[in-house]
This record gives C-alpha cells, structure tokens and sequence, in this order.
C-alpha cells in the first residue's frame, strides 16, 4: 500500500514562537489519526532543530533543499548528509519556487536526488508546468521530461530496486501556487495519472509510488483532491502555517481507505 503524506512547506516563513505553538499543537491533534496519513513539517533550515525537538517522532520533518555536494567550500549550503545528521527524514527537491527564482535545473535535480538518496533519506521530487505550458497543451509532455530527467540517476543506480522506495512525486502546477488558483479534482488526477504511467515505463514500481498533489490545498479542497486514485496526499504550502487548516487537511483521509 502506498503512504499517505501531508508535508507541510514552510518556505521562507517562520519563527521560534511559530514552531512553538503550530508543531505542539500539530503533534497532539495528529498524533491519534487512524487513516494512515504520515505527517511532515518542512520549516526553514534554521529552524529544523527547533521543530524536530517539539515533533517528539509524532511528526517527520524535511529540509526545503540541499546543495549538490555533500560537504566543501560552499558558503551557504548545506548537505543531505548534514540533514541526516540532524535527523530529518525528507528533502524537497526541485521545488517550482528553486526552478524559477534560483535557476534549478533538471540535472541539478537529479544530481540532488542522488545524493539523498546515498544518504538514507526521501527525496520529494517537485515537477510541475507553468500556466503557458498548460495553456498550449504540453503540460504532460513538460511534466513527464521533468519526472524523466529528475529522477534518472534513480534509474542508473545499482541499487535502483531499493532506490524507489524512498522516492516521493510531487505535482505542483506553477500557475496554482500561492496564486489561491487550484487545478480541479479530475484535472489533478489526469496528471497524477500520467506521472504514474511515466515512472512505470522506466522501469520503477510506480503503483508503491507516493504522488501527492502541491497547488493551493486548503481545508476546502482538500477532501475532493485525497479521493482520487492517484493523488496519494497534498504538499502544502499557506495552509500549512496555520495550525488549524493544517490538521483539517490531514484529517481528510477516510480511516482504513
């Protein structure tokens, strides 16, 4: 059966009082839920300690990115290796917001996946189009070169079998993130549906592969987009700031579903 997981990305948001208060309540109103659903917190890096303290192993936490060398003269970065290290369990990688405002490429990205993977940890590896690539029909075809190329060096490991268990699909639409804009239910699986497909035709496990849905998921929506067959949870930007919208949205998996 595949995991269910809600990660919550803080991006460049947060504070001490924030991871205080969101990560103890967070933990005490999921740590009872019976519908299966894995809960993760991925603040900023500064704050990564902070939130593994108050998270007490109720909840998994992930760093926002790694850098593409595990250690070195790399003022700023910070490796998967270090996140180990810290105790996290998940890595975002290849995140629209990396892609656009910092240049990310798709060999960058795998370059990055490779390395967490080497380190023991859960790439969730973000691909995605922009309102213009969907608009003229190439959002599959720009969507599944972005899974194709991230995650080839997955399909070049030796170890490539056991590899795919710790990898993670997230399909975040550029256009509905941050913008309140969300893709409709049966739209979201069409692409979930397609990402699938396209793991399966490289030689992954793609029916044990989580694929979680990253475009505007709120208390609203959330319930519609989880019954698909294919969208497996949510990566949660806005919403997963306040405390309350962020544990109604992993209440929304049906116990034993």
């Amino acid at each position: 059966m595949r995991r269910r997981i809600v990660a919550g990305n803080w991006k460049m948001n947060g504070s001490k009082d924030l991871s205080e208060k969101l990560v103890g309540y967070v933990r005490s109103e999921t740590g009872s839920l019976d519908n299966g659903v894995e809960v993760v917190i991925i603040p900023p890096a500064l704050y990564v300690g902070d939130v593994l303290r108050l998270a007490q192993d109720a909840v998994s936490v992930g760093v926002q990115n790694v850098g593409q060398w595990q250690a070195g003269a790399y003022t700023g970065e910070i490796s998967s290796e270090m996140a180990k290290d810290a105790g996290c369990r998940y890595v975002l990688v290849g995140h629209s917001e990396r892609r656009q405002l910092f240049g990310e490429t798709d060999e960058q990205v795998a370059e990055k996946v490779s390395l967490v993977l080497a380190s023991g940890l859960t790439a969730i590896v973000c691909v995605g189009e922009t309102l213009e690539e969907r608009e003229s029909g190439q959002a599959e075809s720009v969507v599944a070169a972005q899974v194709r190329a991230g995650l080839s060096s997955v399909v070049r490991a030796a170890s490539s079998a056991s590899a795919w268990k710790n990898i993670v699909v997230a399909y975040e639409p550029v256009w509905a993130i941050g913008t309140g804009k969300t893709a409709t239910a049966e739209d979201a699986q069409a692409m979930h549906a397609s990402i699938r497909g396209v793991l399966k035709d490289m030689g992954a496990p793609a029916e044990e592969i989580s694929l979680l849905y990253g475009g505007s998921v709120k208390a609203d929506n959330a319930a519609a987009l989880f019954s698909e067959p294919d969208i497996d949870g949510g990566l949660i930007g806005g919403a997963s700031l306040v405390a309350e919208d962020f544990v109604s949205i992993c209440r929304y998996f049906p116990a034993g579903a």
